[in-house]
């Protein structure tokens, strides 16, 4: 009778824990449906771009797609990148190399949010990334001289087939994402071709090398070839060495809420043409010859502007970055002599009159003298807010605020911080917030006439378009 009693218990313990059982995995899915909703998408890429306040995008540099030209940045990715910076209404900061490998683990490494390039969408690629919506298409082509004319005009000899080749050396720039795309064209040509990657040199100078007969063979995107090639007419690049594929951005797979907002970003640019205007503006543009033979185009040269050793020397005396002394005056002058301003400001630095007499420029200075006066200035500047503001990096801010607007107007700006229990020694949301509010309609910041309102708001920009561009030079240009 007690066997089967204590069976009996048995019975009801197991359809006791049948219930307790049930209520586990309830409260362990809605656990797990809770934290996938902490994990959703919307708070991943994209909230962090938020919460860190910049856009980080990996590119690499080349004559199409990011350069500097007589000292503006331009570029088909930076273009682009503008455009989706400016849809998330946050500020763009760029990593660069032409490593397209190491921008891959640039990004795998959470080091920037997006690949910026024209990545090949292949299976392979898809197993690393997730592809944006397709910009546009394009195939990979061999580029190789044209016959005759001695070595330097001719190829040694035209290739048609993989199996033209007979021991001879190919070029290409290291791009993990082309590999497939490769793959089947190295297979076919054998043990008749050496490849040799490159991670200093993009596709642009590569094939000015083949023109130039320093190399005889490279590959690069048709699109690319069939615009650098219009400065070189010894050129050929009528060989396909691929089908066509769809090129795209790049972000890791974790990132899918700011893959959505780039694809309805590109939505919105196919409809309004403005990617069709963007890729003609580089991708058909005659001028491209004319940059390749200026010395102010980065991937020729190393030269912003012919100041270049002037600034160098000048930006010692202030213990700034030659590139950000330029960047400012690019800013100014856009590097002309004989700029005169609407409120007669002068020389490559724009100074007021009482200014630049204090400093010692005229109207007959010469290009070095102006810049330094305005060096000079600068450095009466930072003497002044030197005490106030001990972090350097943080004073440029500063510098550049009072180098637009005025001193004085800086130092309003700092008390009115203090005031409202901001720190008077940032600038970024603090002594910047109050100094650009101004601008506003508010009684409690400013009675200002419309004039000085305008002034007050572009002082924010003016040191925003400085520190941008100076970060554009130092992708650039060398120090």
């Amino acid at each position: 009778m007690q066997r089967w009693k204590n069976i009996n218990i048995r019975k009801r313990h197991r359809w006791l824990l049948i219930p307790l059982m049930l209520i586990v995995i309830v409260l362990a899915v809605a656990r797990q449906f809770y934290h996938m909703k902490d994990e959703d998408p919307a708070k991943d890429a994209f909230l962090k771009i938020r919460e860190r306040g910049y856009m980080v995008a990996l590119t690499d540099k080349n004559s199409l797609d990011y350069f500097i030209y007589r000292g503006e940045p331009m570029g088909f990715q930076l273009s682009l990148l503008r455009s989706f910076a400016d849809y998330l209404d946050v500020p763009l900061k760029i990593i660069t190399t032409n490593d397209i490998s190491k921008l891959y683990y640039y990004l795998d490494m959470n080091v920037g949010d997006v690949i910026a390039c024209n990545l090949p969408v292949t299976g392979e690629g898809k197993r690393m990334v997730h592809f944006s919506q397709t910009l546009l298409e394009t195939r990979l082509v061999l580029v190789q001289r044209k016959p005759g004319g001695g070595k330097k005009a001719g190829a040694v000899k035209m290739i048609r087939s993989p199996s033209d080749f007979s021991g001879d050396t190919l070029y290409i720039q290291r791009n993990l994402f082309e590999k497939p795309l490769l793959a089947r064209f190295l297979r076919r040509s054998g043990r008749n071709l050496t490849v040799i990657e490159e991670t200093e040199k993009n596709a642009e100078q590569l094939i000015s090398m083949v023109a130039e007969g320093k190399i005889d063979y490279t590959i690069c995107d048709e699109n690319v070839a069939m615009m650098v090639k219009r400065a070189y007419p010894n050129l050929d690049a009528e060989y396909s060495i691929s089908g066509f594929y769809n090129y795209g951005w790049a972000v890791v797979h974790s990132s899918d809420s700011l893959l959505r907002k780039i694809n309805k970003w590109i939505t919105g640019i196919k409809k309004t043409r403005e990617l069709k205007q963007t890729y003609l503006t580089y991708y058909d543009n005659s001028g491209v010859p004319m940059y390749f033979r200026n010395e102010f185009f980065s991937v020729k040269g190393n030269k912003l502007s012919p100041f270049d050793d002037v600034m160098r020397k000048l930006s010692k005396n202030i213990s700034w970055d030659w590139r950000l002394l330029a960047s400012l005056i690019y800013e100014e002058s856009n590097f002309h002599l004989g700029v005169v301003s609407s409120r007669n400001a002068t020389g490559l630095m724009q100074l007021m009159p009482e200014t630049a007499n204090k400093f010692g420029m005229d109207s007959i200075s010469t290009p070095a003298q102006q810049l330094a006066a305005g060096v000079k200035f600068l450095k009466w500047l930072d003497t002044q807010l030197s005490s106030e503001i001990p972090d350097p990096k943080e004073r440029i801010n500063f510098i550049l605020a009072a180098y637009n607007v005025g001193l004085g107007k800086v130092l309003s700006a700092r008390e009115r911080a203090v005031k409202y229990g901001k720190n008077p020694n940032k600038w970024i949301g603090n002594v910047g917030y109050y100094l650009t509010r101004r601008s506003l309609k508010d009684p409690k910041f400013s009675t200002d006439s419309a004039i000085d309102q305008s002034l007050y708001a572009g002082a924010g920009r003016f040191v925003e378009d400085v520190l941008e561009r100076y970060q554009h030079y130092r992708n650039n240009i060398p120090e």
